[in-house]
This record gives structure tokens, C-alpha cells and sequence, in this order.
């Protein structure tokens, strides 16, 4: 139906329903999650016995069953979450089956004229009944309005928590309402600007707010909890034993303020989040980060390969105190830069991290490589003994760029009792499962990397 039909009569009905209550002091602590815990202190006036309380504003999102009221001397009896909102269409809705006035004004000669008619129906469109004919209210050019003779009381203004109370005493008092509620988050992001021929970037790192409750929260104080709290709705949810991004976990304490196992990051000012709306934050900034680009080769199993696969170009970097940052990284999204030969920067590439403690090995994937590949193949494969397997892997690494470089290549599928028999280039031990070399390949030149392992399950 055409709202602008509404507007008229329904500005003057909402006047008294949008009054705020004076001297709030709102906190809002956002977890990662679609999740944050809001506590909203007003002043309260109440008489002695029991009363009925209303608390306009509140998180359209909210987690009613959470909701918890502290005032002094005050319990709660009852608790109700009015959430259907007064709109244009819900007020026609709601005046189904009842009178209202039709009000057309004729452009022709300024004239009004009013007809009273039964609403039928409103869905899809509004069909009224007017003396003894049937007509469809739409949008044809005649300025046309329709007035109603109250708000029904099941619709509010904004999201709408009523409360029933027993107060002991009369008087004003302070009271605190707490609950959760969904459709607040948030997500670092961060930029590094890398130098390849210093070893070094520079890192910024960003918070980006989300605010989809439906509800503003004005002049908050607000912070920020990095970790993954545990909610019974998320047992669908997936979550990788080893973060994106990070090579091997830190033992470094990070900075900052922490809750239980949770990191915290109050935001320095108070800020207003308005509703549907997306609020950016600086909370890292950090010059000099020692760091170097690398190709990196993963392989899962002892298998042959038809063709060659291009080497992952990535950025390995430390977020330890003596390399430069010292400091614990949020889960978020990396985008790396790099200088061109005119000094501009430009996006080579980006990637997801997880939560990582500091002092972690990083390595974040930017792309793909174009000059450098690898072969792998399985040169044999035999039983030793009921439990043992012996795999001879051969891989030919090439280098079509001017200037030699060193391939990181990790050889996955190791079991039990796993013994490297021979290998042409002295490797390590990565983890349990898995062993790593790193290679030299010459300027438009190959290596080959031959070696033998026995491994049991």
C-alpha cells in the first residue's frame, strides 16, 4: 500500500510512545559471535506494591530468558517483550474488521472529502468496503490519507520490554537492565603494507562494528571481547583445531585488558552505534614488523602428480615482542600491500586469520605464484611389514624468475612410528603428521628433492 497515505495521521499518535528515559548510562560488550551483553542503567520512580515498568529501546534482537532487572528493593514478578512494531502496514493490519476515515483531497479544486469505510482486508494491498461498494486503496495520483481513532495497544514505537515489579518502598532509585541479545558483532581487519627487499611491513589494524539489532545505542561506553564463547546453539558450527593462518601457537602474554580466557578491548570514547550501521575502530598500529615473503609447497599424501601446481606465495611474520608487535591478533582478515616501482602501494593478496596468542608464527597466503611450481612424484611404494609402509617421493621444483628462491615444502600423511629413511636435502620434523625442507631453487633453473619414509597406522 502507499505509506505516504499513513504519515499525516500517524505522526501525531506516535508522540507519546517515543519519549526516552532521561539519564541513561548504557554498556554494550560485543563478542564476536552475533552476540553482546547490554546493561542499561536508568533512574527509577516507584511506589510502594506492585507496578508495571516499561523500558522503550531496548535491542529489538533481545534474548528475552537473559534479561535480568537490580534495583534496590525491587523483585521481578512478570516479563514481556513487545516486538511488533508500529509501521504504516501493521496499522492498517491491525484495523482489519474496523471503521476508518478516508480523507481524498481533488487536485483540481483542493476540495477534501471524507468517507468512512470498513478495512476487509490488507494483504497485499488494502480492500475496503465503502457504503455499498468494494474498492482497492492504491496509489492513482489523489492525495488520499486515513485516519485512525487510536494505536492499538499491541503495537509500540520501538521494541518495548514491560516488566511487573514489587517494590518495597516508595522513591527513586537507580536500576539496572541487563540481557543479550543477537545482531551485534564485530571483525578485525587488518592492513599490511610489506617491503620485500627490507624484510619488514608495517600493520594497522581495524575494528569493524555491526550493528543489525534494530536498536541504536546511544553514547555507549562499549568493548570488545576477542574469543569464541560457548552458546548451545552452536553446536552446527565448525571450528578448525588449528586457526587459519598460524604456523605454530605463541607461550608470549599479550597486552590488553582480559576477562576469564577472553581478551578485551574497551573503546576509548563513548560512541553512539546506530542501527544498520558499520563503525570502524583503530585499535593496532605497529612499523617495522620483521617479515619475508616465501613459496610454499603443502602436500597431504604420497601421490603422483600429472601436472605441475603453482607454488602459494605467502607472508611469514611473528607477532612476538622482539619482532616487532608484541602483541595478540583478534580473528579477522589480512590484506597485504606491496609498493610498486612508483612507490604506490598495491593489493597482492589477502587471508583469514584465527585468534592468535601472541608470540605465533604466521603465514598468510596472498596468492598464488606465477614463475614457481612443483611435481610431485611417487617413485615406489611397499609394504615393509603388516604395519609398515615405505614411500619413495621424488618432487621437481622449478624457478622460471631472474633471481633464485627457497621453497617451503611440507609433506603431509605421516602415521605412527614414522622414520625417515633418506633424503637428498637435510629436512625437519614440522609436527606429528608432518615433515618440511626447505629448498633452494637457482635463478631459471629446478631442484630435485628426493626422500624415503616409512610410516605405520
Amino acid at each position: 500500500m502507499n505509506r505516504r497515505m499513513l504519515l499525516a495521521s500517524a505522526a501525531l499518535l506516535l508522540a507519546p510512545l517515543t519519549a526516552h528515559a532521561q539519564g541513561r548510562d548504557v554498556s554494550v560488550t560485543i563478542y564476536n559471535s552475533n552476540l553482546a551483553l547490554v546493561e542499561d542503567a536508568r533512574p527509577l520512580d516507584l511506589k510502594a506494591g506492585r507496578q508495571k515498568l516499561e523500558f522503550k529501546d531496548v535491542s529489538a534482537a533481545i534474548r528475552p530468558e537473559t534479561v535480568s532487572l537490580s534495583a534496590l528493593g525491587v523483585t521481578i514478578v512478570e516479563q514481556n517483550f513487545d516486538y511488533d512494531l508500529l509501521t504504516p502496514d501493521k496499522l492498517m493490519e491491525k484495523a482489519v474488521g474496523q471503521q476508518v476515515k478516508i480523507v481524498r483531497t481533488n487536485p483540481g479544486d483542493g476540495k477534501e472529502t471524507t468517507e468512512v469505510a470498513t478495512v476487509l482486508a490488507a494483504n497485499q494491498g488494502v480492500v475496503l468496503k465503502i457504503g455499498d461498494r468494494i474498492e482497492v486503496l492504491r496509489d492513482d495520483g489523489v492525495p488520499t490519507r486515513v485516519i485512525f481513532d487510536k494505536v492499538p495497544e499491541t503495537l509500540r514505537a520501538r521494541p518495548t520490554l514491560s516488566v511487573s515489579v514489587e517494590a518495597t518502598t516508595a522513591g527513586a532509585r537507580q536500576a539496572k537492565l541487563s540481557y543479550l541479545t543477537s545482531g551485534l558483532s564485530w571483525k578485525a581487519d587488518y592492513v599490511a603494507l610489506f617491503d620485500e627487499a627490507k624484510s619488514t611491513m608495517d600493520l594497522q589494524g581495524w575494528i569493524t562494528l555491526s550493528n543489525n539489532s534494530g536498536t541504536p545505542f546511544e553514547n555507549a561506553r562499549t568493548q570488545l571481547v576477542a574469543g569464541d564463547v560457548n552458546q548451545l546453539n552452536d553446536g552446527g558450527v565448525f571450528r578448525p583445531r588449528r586457526s587459519p593462518g598460524m604456523i605454530s601457537a605463541g607461550v608470549e602474554s599479550g597486552v590488553g585488558e582480559r576477562v576469564a580466557d577472553y581478551y578485551v578491548y574497551p573503546l576509548p570514547e563513548r560512541t553512539t552505534i546506530a542501527s544498520n550501521q558499520n563503525k570502524q575502530v583503530g585499535f593496532l598500529s605497529a612499523q617495522g614488523v620483521a617479515a619475508k615473503k616465501v613459496y610454499e609447497v603443502r602436500e597431504g599424501w604420497f601421490t603422483s602428480q600429472a601436472e605441475p601446481t603453482k607454488a602459494v606465495v605467502a607472508i611469514q611474520f611473528s607477532n612476538a615482542r622482539l619482532a616487532g608487535l608484541g602483541s595478540q591478533l583478534p580473528m579477522g582478515t589480512m590484506r597485504v600491500y606491496m609498493r610498486d616501482a612508483a612507490g604506490d602501494p598495491k593489493f597482492v593478496g589477502e587471508n583469514a586469520i584465527g585468534h592468535t596468542p601472541a608470540g605465533s608464527e604466521l603465514s598468510i597466503k596472498t596468492g598464488e605464484a606465477f614463475d614457481v611450481s612443483s611435481q610431485a612424484t611417487l617413485v615406489a611404494e611397499s609394504r615393509v611389514s603388516k604395519r609398515l609402509t615405505r614411500y619413495e617421493m621424488k618432487y621437481l621444483l622449478r624457478n622460471a624468475k631472474d633471481q633464485p628462491v627457497t621453497v617451503e615444502l611440507r609433506q603431509g600423511g605421516l602415521g605412527r612410528d614414522s622414520t625417515v629413511k633418506a633424503e637428498s636435502l637435510k629436512g625437519r620434523r614440522i609436527d606429528a603428521g608432518t615433515l618440511g625442507w626447505s629448498v633452494p631453487v637457482p635463478a631459471n633453473g629446478e631442484t630435485v628433492l628426493t626422500f624415503t619414509v616409512e610410516t605405520g597406522w
